[in-house]
């Protein structure tokens, strides 16, 4: 729960926001605003500190991302919320990795979307969509999805009982 998290090591709860989102500075800037009152508070926090960070933090965060149709390895948070967040593209092994070449001899970094709720062709068909854009509006749309996960998993953090 919310009140776990708030009283965790500041170290603790910077290793709980990084399966949130991978980027070092973000977890030590959201942990270090504690107590959060409510779980919309960490939230907003999370996402306001997001929000802020360059595009340099974002493809450090990017790496940290398993491709979209790659299984997460590893026991952690991030890899069960990724196993968890991609469960409907199993089984589309073959397009997804072309889709996922594609795109990374494009923007040369990895292709992420918000996968909750999209089928495998959705997020295929995503991809192929996006290889039109220029630079400049993928960052966004990347920062978009981004985005849109962190959200997600900062509400699931405030909600978890294994924040610790």
């Amino acid at each position: 729960m919310l009140d776990r998290f708030n009283r965790l090591a500041p170290e603790a709860a910077e290793k709980a926001l990084l399966a949130c989102c991978a980027s070092p500075g973000w977890a030590a800037r959201v942990a270090a605003a504690r107590p959060y009152p409510t779980p919309a508070d960490l939230v907003v926090a999370g996402v306001n500190a997001f929000d802020e960070l360059g595009w340099s933090d974002l493809l450090q965060v990017l790496a940290a991302h398993p491709r979209i149709g790659q299984r997460p390895t590893g026991d952690g948070t991030e890899a069960a919320w990724s196993r968890h967040e991609q469960v409907a593209v199993e089984g589309s092994a073959r397009e997804l990795a072309e889709a996922n070449e594609a795109y990374e001899r494009r923007f040369g970094h990895l292709f992420l979307v918000f996968s909750t709720g999209r089928s495998a062709d959705d997020i295929v068909a995503e991809a192929h969509s996006r290889l039109g854009n220029d630079d400049e509006t993928e960052q966004t749309v990347v920062r978009g999805e981004l985005r849109k996960i962190v959200e997600l998993r900062l509400e699931r953090l405030a909600e978890s009982a294994e924040a610790a």
